[in-house]
């Protein structure tokens, strides 16, 4: 019974991004493409936020094939808050499949979607790998959520969510919530066979067709348990193994300190834990509000961040991703039309300050995003960073900036801006560009601060009327942090669907595989 509770208490905050009146529920493509720059790396705005999928070394050539099922589109209209199960029979059996082959120096094939979700009424239980983001903000021209951006390969896992705003009973639709609660496994190579503990509610203020949404809510993000080498001293560790038993799931599912408790069996909990929260925490406070006119909709979002407690205590309070997004909704009256323009902002520098202190006049601080004592890969998978690309592997910066377990640059400032532009109602245009300043990590600041310029251009060009598409990409690194690099993909992709109208393509979404999940 405690279990069901909890699957009523937590929702999901990622929707598919299909208009479910355009396309069928079922999607298969295949594409081939090459990417190539003067220089081995890759750019950044080519590899980040692909899940994955894009090796840091250039050149090679990609070959993407992929198949998905969803029942739900049979059904679905424009309106999400009307997709509930009065609306479409009680069980429904939705599944797909990805595959990418990279060749060059080396060969890789990595499978990013591979999962089986069943419905059940307004909930969906779903297992494997999907592609999937999480948190309030924009996915597709954005740098992403905070704590969960698309940047590494999906984690496997098992998920019971709420996929759409269901109403509260007794509120006359005034109130809404979505949400989901998750459980997976990581594989990564200091800390093995750990875990992953997911949960998220947030909720919507306004009735279904006011034009104007006020929402909330709050992601819970933990890594825990798992067995790692003798690197780690017995402060750190007991046994080589992290506490992993169902009265520690509870703990990390509670996210309690085991710092309250008189006794504690010093046999299984090292000292790290005993004045700790079990596991890795980390996630965001997110707040925003959505404004839907005839011809256009606002979006305004901010992630707060909270990773070690200082957000709590308002010392980091300043730290979060901060966006705004306007889309057009008017029809197509011109040879070019402005589809999407967004801007934001990221800042992690402050982390409740320099100094971690107990002390009532100034609690927490020194939060080192990402990384951690304990779980000395970070917030990452397969060396990937799981969260916002911005706050990036060690290895992936400038030779000559010192190293770290895992990110060496965790204080940064980000200006970002995007739009995306419709030519002819036919070819699609995103670009994008971000300016950053990185100061590197406390424990290890960087001589100076290194100043980075990342842009992309991506161009979507339809070749015939039966899904044969030219898909081409630019993107371009200059500053301190990354090798200056300038960097092209071309890719050729088929596309089997029945669409029952032909909406504005989007170049993001076609250039890399699936259209991804996003609130």
């Amino acid at each position: 019974m405690r279990f069901l509770g909890l699957i009523f208490l937590i929702p999901t905050l990622v929707w598919g991004q299909f208009d479910p009146k355009a396309f069928g529920p079922t999607h298969i493509f295949g594409e081939a493409g090459g990417y190539y720059a003067p220089n081995q790396q890759t750019p950044f705005w080519l590899r980040a936020n692909q899940f994955g999928t894009v090796p840091v070394v250039m050149p090679y050539g990609a070959l993407r094939l992929g198949f998905r099922h969803d029942e739900r589109y049979h059904r679905m209209l424009a309106d999400t808050d009307r997709v509930l199960a009065r609306k479409a029979p009680f069980f429904g059996l939705s599944y797909g499949v990805e595959a990418v082959l990279n060749a060059g120096k080396t060969q890789q094939v990595i499978v990013p979607e591979a999962y089986l979700t069943l419905r059940l009424g307004p909930f969906e239980i779903w297992g494997g790998r999907r592609r999937e983001v999480i948190g309030l903000a924009d996915s597709t021209m954005g740098v992403g959520p905070y704590a969960w951006s698309g940047n590494a390969l999906p984690i496997p896992k098992i998920q019971v969510t709420l996929p759409n705003y269901v109403p509260v009973p007794m509120t006359a639709q005034l109130l809404a919530v979505q949400g989901f609660l998750a459980h997976g496994w990581f594989n990564n190579g200091f800390v093995q066979r750990s875990y992953l503990h997911q949960k998220a509610l947030y909720v919507r203020f306004g009735r279904p067709r006011w034009p104007i949404h006020l929402i909330g809510g709050i992601n819970h993000q933990v890594q825990w348990g798992g067995t790692e080498t003798d690197v780690l001293s017995t402060g750190y560790i007991r046994g080589g193994r992290f506490p992993a038993g169902w009265g520690d799931y509870r703990d990390v599912v509670t996210a309690k300190s085991l710092g309250t408790r008189l006794e504690v069996d010093t046999t299984r909990y090292s000292p790290f834990d005993r004045w700790n929260r079990l596991g890795n925490h980390l996630g965001t406070v997110d707040v925003g509000m959505e404004i839907t006119g005839r011809e256009y909709s606002l979006l305004v979002y901010r992630q707060s961040i909270y990773e070690d407690g200082s957000l709590f205590y308002l010392t980091n309070i300043v730290d979060g991703l901060n966006g705004i997004r306007f889309t057009n909704r008017r029809r197509l009256r011109s040879v070019i039309s402005l589809q999407q323009v967004l801007a934001e902002f990221l800042y992690t520098r402050s982390q409740g300050g320099a100094v971690f202190s107990d002390s009532p006049a100034r609690l927490r601080g020194r939060d080192n995003y990402f990384n951690h004592g304990q779980y000395r890969d970070g917030w990452s998978y397969l060396g990937q960073t799981i969260g916002t690309p911005f706050i990036t592997p060690w290895y992936t910066t400038r030779p000559e900036l010192p190293p770290n377990a895992f990110t060496n640059n965790n204080r940064v400032m980000v200006f970002h801006a995007a739009l995306n532009l419709l030519i002819r109602s036919r070819y699609s245009v995103l670009l994008k560009g971000s300016a950053s300043e990185n100061w590197g990590i406390y424990d290890v600041p960087f001589s100076r601060p290194a100043w980075q310029l990342s842009s992309f251009l991506a161009l979507q060009i339809p070749v015939t009327r039966s899904g044969w598409q030219v898909n081409v990409a630019a993107a371009l690194d200059r500053g301190g942090l990354y090798v200056d690099q300038l960097g092209f993909y071309v890719g050729l992709r088929k596309s089997w669907l029945k669409p029952r109208k032909c909406p504005a393509p989007s170049a993001y979404q076609n250039i890399h595989g699936f259209p991804v999940q996003q609130l």
